[in-house]
């Protein structure tokens, strides 16, 4: 099966995305349903990301990203992970 540049790129991004997502809300002691409320969604869908049942637009991408880098920044000023490194966004 042959995949354009563009979404092998979207793929490795979902891939990292789905992963991030669980790992930066779980350090950050965050459950699903906060960082759905953060957000706009319900637990239910904070789960099905997570789970890789369901793919984002791309403004809950945003958000999400959003959300979570203010947190880390918050939680730990010293080790700023910035996930809007690898996922580029403009603002909307």
């Amino acid at each position: 099966m042959y995949l354009n540049t563009f979404c092998k790129n979207e793929l490795i991004i979902w891939i990292i995305m789905k992963t991030m997502i669980k790992y930066l809300r779980q350090e950050l002691k965050m459950s699903q349903k906060e960082l759905g409320d953060k957000v706009g969604v319900t637990r239910q869908t904070i789960n099905s990301l997570e789970n890789g049942r369901y793919n984002p637009s791309l403004f809950l991408a945003h958000d999400i990203t959003r959300v979570l880098n203010k947190m880390i920044f918050k939680e730990n000023r010293e080790e700023y992970f910035v996930i809007e490194d690898i996922f580029i966004f403009d603002d909307y």
